[in-house]
């Protein structure tokens, strides 16, 4: 039988939660996009705020509602390999390719680079990173109760400074929001939307979630179905302050640019509205709570990705894992903030279909009851469309590319999809592929 819980139980769920997606890289996201969004900044974090905050919600339910005990056997229910694929491919990205070298790019263009001068910005990103990732190698090789205790109070403390910069641009603004540039001049809130994939919180709420089940667990909940509804209600606060904490970002960046001008990502636009309500004094002290938040996270990562890796290859052991990991996101930082965000798009427009996909199909898996086909056909589909639109980013981001003709003919034809030209023309062929599956399997049932 289900316990239940008091109110200081959901807060403490409700508080990890917060916990495991809220981190100083989250910022620049909005930031940046209130930057390029403008006028349109509201409909553009509308997006950003499903793909950002409540698709990793689902993704933490979906994993308490399925009843597994890790993402390989939930990835599984398509085909035990591409259980171990899609679980190697997610642990890649959130680890050693994209968001673990992320935070330390992150934390040095926020904190360092304004300290550092123009000609030198290389050297001091080299000699910064590999600082940085030797620091956290030690602490991932050596847990202590110190990362504890700088979690406990680095929370707070993030959350009053941000919380005085937010306050202060409402009281004080530096201007009013700019014209909408680029994309989002006509597609404010799909472009949103995928702004969010971004964050990666989608990917680490499949990696992630089993954290938060099981600390539900231990409280005494153990039905699938009261698991789900003890999460949802424990993370509403988490979802809505972190939701409060984008908007207002949004709306710093979107009125930010006659002030700090137009920046090529957000961790400048952060660094250069601190400069402006706080100055100097302000840089050092966002250097140092940001430093902290991101290493924290880098810590976990590796951990995470160690142990997720060890288990696959038992013979390496977890400490060379972590040091090839560390080793690999140290490189990876030193192509730069701007280029880490650029190099992830192709590859988040491929996983983050699938990773929807998923979550879909484990709400709905009661209704047909873990029929294979039903994940496979779907998976299919979207993976098709997934792929077409990597590849599309890909042209997009290095214009230089030659694209080949029988690639410009798939191009056409994609654009053909609805929501194609919003980047979601994966959406309608999932559905069917759902619908065809589910059909099929109906059909043999009834054979």
């Amino acid at each position: 039988m289900d316990k239940k819980l008091n109110f200081s139980a959901y807060a403490i769920i409700g508080t990890m939660l917060f916990g495991l997606f809220f981190g100083a890289g989250n910022l620049i996201f909005p930031l940046l996009l209130g930057q390029q969004a403008g006028e349109h900044v509201y409909f553009a974090i509308a997006g950003f705020l499903i793909s950002g905050i409540g698709l990793p919600f689902l993704g933490v339910l979906a994993v308490g509602y399925s009843n597994t005990k890790n993402l390989q056997e939930l990835a599984g229910r398509v085909h035990p390999v591409y259980g171990v694929l899609f679980t190697v491919t997610l642990y890649l990205v959130i680890g050693p390719l994209f968001a673990l070298p992320r935070t330390g790019t992150v934390s040095y263009e926020i904190g360092v680079s304004s300290f550092v001068s123009k000609d030198y910005q290389q050297v001091g990103l080299v000699i910064y990173t590999i600082m940085y990732f030797v620091l956290t190698l030690y602490f991932a090789l050596n847990p202590a109760k110190v990362i504890v205790w700088i979690g406990k109070i680095l929370t707070p403390l993030f959350l009053l400074f941000l919380g005085a910069i937010i306050v202060l641009a409402i009281m004080i603004p530096m201007g009013q929001p700019s014209i909408a540039t680029g994309k989002y001049i006509d597609t404010a809130f799909s472009s949103g939307f995928l702004e969010g994939y971004n964050t990666m919180d989608a990917l680490a709420s499949l990696a992630f979630g089993m954290l938060v089940v099981d600390a539900v667990k231990r409280f005494g909940v153990c039905t699938p179905k009261m698991i789900v509804s003890t999460t949802a209600k424990a993370g509403l606060v988490g979802v809505l302050l972190m939701g409060i904490l984008y908007v207002a970002f949004a709306y710093v960046g979107a009125s930010s640019i006659s002030t700090v001008g137009s920046q090529e990502n957000g961790g400048l636009v952060l660094a250069k509205v601190v400069q402006h309500y706080f100055g100097s004094f302000g840089n050092i002290f966002l250097a140092i709570l940001v430093f902290l938040a991101c290493i924290t996270t880098a810590i976990g990562l590796v951990s995470a990705c160690a142990s997720c890796f060890h288990h696959y290859v038992p013979k390496i052991s977890y400490k060379v894992f972590a040091i090839i990991i560390s080793t690999m996101a140290t490189f990876t930082a030193n192509i730069g903030l701007t280029n880490i965000i650029n190099f992830a798009i192709p590859i988040l427009m491929l996983i983050y279909p699938l990773t929807i996909a998923l979550i879909v199909l484990t709400f709905l898996n009661p209704y047909f009851i873990r029929q294979q086909m039903v994940y496979v056909v779907t998976i299919i589909c979207t993976v098709m469309i997934s792929m077409i639109e990597a590849l599309k980013s890909v042209t997009m981001i290095f214009t230089s590319l030659q694209v080949p003709s029988f690639m410009g003919k798939l191009f056409s034809l994609y654009d053909h999809l609805p929501f194609a030209s919003m980047g979601l023309g994966w959406i309608v062929p999932m559905v069917l592929g759902l619908l065809l599956g589910w059909g099929s399997g109906y059909f043999r049932q009834t054979k």
